[in-house]
């Protein structure tokens, strides 16, 4: 995958979960989530994680997910 790379297929979630790559999140065109990796998804749900406790819920259809640049 390259880097800023939009993850849409369950394909792509299943390698961003295996990398264990950081990814952004955009609804209605803001960022509502960034610096955390995906941990499951669903045909309509990705979970993410940015810190030990911190799991967040996302509607695929509702939101936009792309892989983070490595700095």
């Amino acid at each position: 995958m390259a880097g800023n790379q939009r993850l849409v297929t369950d394909s792509d979630f299943q390698e961003a979960v295996e990398k264990g790559v950081f990814v952004r999140v955009f609804k209605d065109d803001h960022i509502v989530d960034s610096n955390a990796i995906v941990l499951r998804f669903s045909e309509t749900t990705v979970v993410l994680q940015s810190r030990v406790a911190d799991l967040a819920y996302y509607d695929r259809d509702e939101c936009e997910f792309f892989e983070m640049k490595k700095r």
